[in-house]
């Protein structure tokens, strides 16, 4: 037998037990359900546990001798038995369908709150984890638990009544055979739960393996095209295999290991019967036990033995989804977004004056983008931010609208400190178009109307126009009805940043941030969404992180960012006379 192998850290009992409190929370929620099917599954099985004893009374119905056969006490218990055993499966049918609804407002719940929570997760934390491992929580984990809840804790369930019925009929029937399992039942507990200690971390390392790979399968899918550019599809698929193998390993590993526990109950479960066979004819025997009542027994002994059995089974699917659960319980408790201030107020009438003053900031505390950065954006006017790549311009824009705060200096709009104002109506404030393009599953009217759901079809055109994808939009098959995948479909990606622009145009927010949002485009069809978005953003204030330094050359006030901190500021032509770092770069892109 190959080594077991464990993961990081041990599950301690501790955290066994909060992960089980976490579900019952859950399954609480739906306490009418929880008594219906509690009551079910006692009915039923007691139902079933009067099988064998109606069968140890037909049996001794049988007397020895021609004739002595009492056939109508046969036919009766005979009768009683299939009338219950059949009511019983009815009763077990019905508690199945009850489970499944049950797990099924558990598991819906339970989706809800993760991708909920995801909504409050500030963005450092998708900055930190893999889209792979997240979709693997919401589906693969939550899953999991659904299969668990619907099948593993009604059999849970069954075999407590199953194994204390069973216990309580044979120490009415044979007390003394009864001792038997005061050997072979500790036996089973006892190493079942060795084993279990030993094999829930495997659970646990299979469940992240398998969150890995979709990270990685994710990564690799969705820069395929590179993949195919620079020739590396042997090497993709070689570190597919690694990722595969490990997965298959972790699989390998966990269900090796938890397919040991039943077979070896089985065998302990088997001794027993044997002891009882034994001990169970010298009673006979001897007159201490009638024929009937020693069936009803080793009946009872495999009702007993048999739900262990399968407890022991079972044990391997209750650690998987045990893992899968902590799992999701830990992206639950990870810290949201802090709360805005006690004192927080909305934004109200919002002119666009913005100031950052004397910002220092870093992603981790020993590593600082920004050391001590100033700017003043005054009401309506077009700002634009330069810079080598890793200069802190997109930093800028993440502090500006708050998904990150500064470790030390203010952020102003209007007067106001930002982190005294709340962060709904500081983003309403900005309309954001990013260098990536986002476009979800819907009319192309309904993606340029996200932002702004009550917008007319004229304004929608108005913003297309402007935007110039009008035309593009019109030689579609549906025009703006189009549905639009989430890839974008057949349109390009500098139309589908035409869109996004188009959409940001529809919005009325008093200020606007454009983050390398053209550059997927034109230079032409770019000089030309400048002149139509300064005549729709007059009287709006609007940041701008460019790398073509032509297009801004308009620009009322130009930030010169370098290693952090503003070297230069000015405008175009101010700053070309300066000849200092703005006129190296413009000078760089037209040699």
């Amino acid at each position: 037998m190959p080594p077991i192998k464990v993961a990081e850290r041990k599950v301690t009992m501790a955290e066994g037990k909060y992960v089980i409190l976490r579900l019952w929370k859950y399954l609480s929620r739906y306490r009418l359900l929880l008594i219906l099917s509690l009551g079910l599954t006692v009915l039923s099985n007691v139902l079933a546990l009067m099988g064998p004893r109606l069968s140890g009374l037909a049996v001794d119905a049988i007397e020895p001798g021609p004739g002595q056969v009492q056939f109508p006490l046969v036919f009766r218990y005979a009768g009683l038995m299939l009338l219950f055993y059949l009511i019983s499966s009815l009763l077990t049918w019905v508690l199945s369908v009850i489970m499944i609804r049950l797990s099924q407002k558990t598991v819906y719940q339970m989706r809800r709150d993760v991708f909920e929570k995801l909504t409050r997760l500030p963005v450092g934390f998708f900055d930190t984890t893999q889209t792979g491992d997240i979709i693997s929580r919401i589906s693969y984990d939550v899953d999991t638990v659904n299969t668990s809840l619907s099948t593993d804790l009604l059999q849970v369930c069954t075999t407590v009544i199953t194994v204390v019925g069973s216990l309580w009929m044979m120490v009415a029937i044979a007390p003394l055979l009864t001792l038997v399992f005061a050997v072979t039942v500790p036996c089973s507990i006892l190493f079942t739960r060795y084993l279990m200690a030993r094999v829930q971390p495997l659970f646990r390392k299979r469940s992240k393996a398998l969150g890995e790979l979709n990270g990685f399968s994710e990564e690799m899918i969705s820069g395929l095209r590179v993949i195919k550019a620079y020739h590396r599809e042997e090497y993709s698929a070689q570190r597919f295999a690694q990722q595969n193998g490990a997965a298959v390993d972790a699989y390998y590993n966990a269900d090796y290991y938890g397919s040991m526990t039943g077979p070896s109950v089985n065998f302990i479960n088997n001794l027993s019967l044997s002891l009882i066979s034994v001990f169970g004819a010298l009673l006979y025997l001897t007159g201490r036990i009638s024929l009937g009542n020693l069936s009803s027994f080793v009946l009872y002994s495999r009702k007993f033995s048999g739900p262990i059995n399968e407890m022991a089974n079972i044990i391997a699917e209750l650690q998987s989804a045990c893992a899968a659960a902590e799992r999701i319980f830990r992206l639950l408790d990870q810290p949201e977004e802090p709360a805005d201030a006690p004192d927080a107020q909305d934004l109200q009438d919002v002119r666009g004056d913005v100031s950052v003053e004397h910002i220092r900031f870093g992603y981790t505390p020993d590593r600082v983008i920004l050391h001590d950065l100033s700017l003043h954006a005054r009401p309506g006017s077009l700002v634009a931010i330069v810079g080598p790549t890793g200069a802190g311009k997109t930093t800028l824009i993440n502090l500006l609208m708050r998904f990150y705060d500064p470790q030390e200096g203010t952020i102003r709009v209007d007067g106001q400190d930002i982190r005294q104002v709340t962060r709904k109506s500081l983003r309403s404030a900005y309309t954001m178009v990013l260098q990536d393009t986002w476009l979800f599953t819907g009319t192309v009217y309904e993606n340029l109307a996200y932002g702004s759901p009550t917008a007319t079809m004229e304004k929608v055109v108005e913003a297309a126009k402007a935007a110039h994808i009008h035309n593009a939009i019109l030689q579609l098959p549906q025009g703006y009805d189009t549905i639009l995948t989430e890839d974008g479909g057949a349109i390009s990606k500098g139309q589908k940043q035409m869109l996004t622009i188009a959409r940001a145009m529809l919005m009325g927010s008093p200020m606007l941030i454009l983050d390398e949002a053209t550059s997927n485009v034109d230079t032409r069809t770019e000089r030309q969404i400048q002149q139509a978005m300064r005549s729709l953003m007059a009287d709006k204030t609007c940041f701008v992180i460019a790398h073509r330094l032509s297009t801004i050359q308009n620009a009322d006030h130009i930030l010169v960012v370098r290693d952090g901190d503003v070297v230069e500021q000015g405008t175009h032509h101010q700053l070309m006379a300066l000849g200092g770092f703005y006129a190296q770069l413009y000078n760089a892109q037209f040699r």
